[in-house]
């Protein structure tokens, strides 16, 4: 069966877009499960607080779902949008597109499920300060969509960017790695960020006075957890905008291949042990405020080790892209 340049990209795109929300239902439906899970249990504990518990808990499934609904709209806009362009490169680019949002998706919906449901767990322990709770998710939650945010603004990148003056390969493969890179990168970094998030609601609910360092350790905490996402989207930049001499070798379009790979894959572990690092500061300075300097140096340098292989993982695709 033959295909032309235009009929080559709609089926591209229709693949893109099944994985675009494919995957990116995984991630929300898991982070809103888990919320209302502990919603239950704080149901258990006061059940005359059943009321704030389940409203607290519908705004936390709210923000877990953005990113669920982040991969909604890049599938429509895949399916119904004329992307300006035919042929091979534009196939590659709205394939990867989809796929980086959907894969860019589950980390998010996955972590911003911890505070939601810490929170409505907190709510039934300590209702004086459901106030301090809500907050505090909603801030925790916020952080945990950033990557997927990075990861939807490189689809629609890769969507409605020009890519016509560029040489069919190795640029197919530039494309897709772009999307792999920031879409798996993705994916530890929002879980990392929402196990901190998750500790620092457990942390208000155990000890209201220590609300001031605890928020402060887990804006670091996640600050640090989201730079293997940063990374990936650094790779992907560089995919995306370099200009890549024309070849019929298959080589130079595998490295870049494996460049978006080395950096998307590199990225998960460093977001979810940075996460780890975190969640063990946020949790024990609520139970040991006193303690806060020393747990917070720790966390820094227990997570600028686990940092270390992102940046190995970075260095291998600086060098697909740039060396070989």
């Amino acid at each position: 069966m033959d295909f032309d340049a235009p009929t080559t990209v709609k089926l591209a795109s229709y693949v893109g877009a099944g994985f675009c929300i494919g995957l990116g239902a995984i991630g929300a439906a898991l982070g809103e499960g888990y919320t209302a899970g502990l919603a239950n249990e704080g149901n258990s504990h006061d059940p005359k607080r059943s009321g704030e518990i389940v409203k607290n808990m519908l705004v936390g499934q709210a923000v877990a779902e953005s990113a669920g609904i982040f991969s909604l709209v890049i599938a429509i806009l895949l399916l119904f949008v004329n992307p300006g362009a035919a042929g091979m490169v534009k196939a590659a680019a709205v394939f990867a597109a989809g796929l980086c949002m959907g894969s860019g998706a589950i980390g998010s919906g996955i972590g911003s499920g911890y505070p939601g449901g810490e929170a409505c767990l907190g709510i039934s322990r300590q209702p004086a300060v459901s106030g301090r709770l809500t907050t505090n998710m909603l801030i925790g939650s916020a952080v945990c969509q950033t990557p997927a945010i990075f990861a939807m603004v490189v689809a629609l990148m890769l969507m409605f960017l020009d890519f016509g003056k560029a040489a069919v390969s190795p640029t197919w493969a530039a494309l897709i790695g772009a999307g792999f890179s920031t879409g798996m990168a993705a994916i530890g970094s929002g879980i990392g960020g929402g196990m901190a998030a998750g500790a620092s609601c457990e942390g208000v609910a155990r000890n209201p006075e220590t609300v001031g360092q605890v928020t402060t350790t887990m804006l670091v905490g996640q600050a640090v957890s989201q730079t293997p996402s940063i990374f990936g989207l650094l790779v992907s930049f560089i995919l995306m905008f370099k200009a890549f001499p024309e070849t019929t070798s298959l080589a130079p379009a595998m490295a870049l291949l494996g460049a978006g790979l080395s950096m998307g894959f590199g990225g998960i572990g460093p977001g979810i042990g940075n996460g780890m690092t975190a969640e063990g500061a946020v949790r024990w300075i609520a139970r040991n405020i006193e303690a806060t300097g020393t747990l917070t140096r720790t966390m820094l340098v227990g997570q600028a080790v686990s940092q270390s292989t992102a940046i190995y993982a970075m260095v291998i695709s600086l060098v697909l892209i740039f060396v070989v």
